[in-house]
């Protein structure tokens, strides 16, 4: 068997270039597109944790007023079986 030309390998390995080329630069357009959406995801989350620590926040504050209405803990002496 003979070797092609030079120039002949040459073109089939620039060819090959431009196939994986195009490959690589549909992946990363893939890539970009799960980035922003993972972005935006993360985004909404932490929007939406803020708000559940706003709400909790405001629960805490709440609790010293409620917490005079309990009953406070019984002494140590007091304990069942002491």
């Amino acid at each position: 068997m003979t070797n092609p030309p030079l120039i002949e390998q040459i073109a089939e390995r620039v060819e090959r270039l431009l196939v994986r080329h195009d490959e690589l630069r549909r992946t990363n357009e893939l890539l970009a597109q799960q980035v922003q959406a993972l972005t935006h995801e993360r985004d909404s989350l932490k929007s939406r944790l803020m708000a559940a620590r706003a709400r909790v926040d405001s629960l805490i504050d709440r609790l010293p007023a409620a917490a005079g209405v309990l009953a406070p803990d019984a002494p140590e002496g007091d304990k069942e079986g002491a």
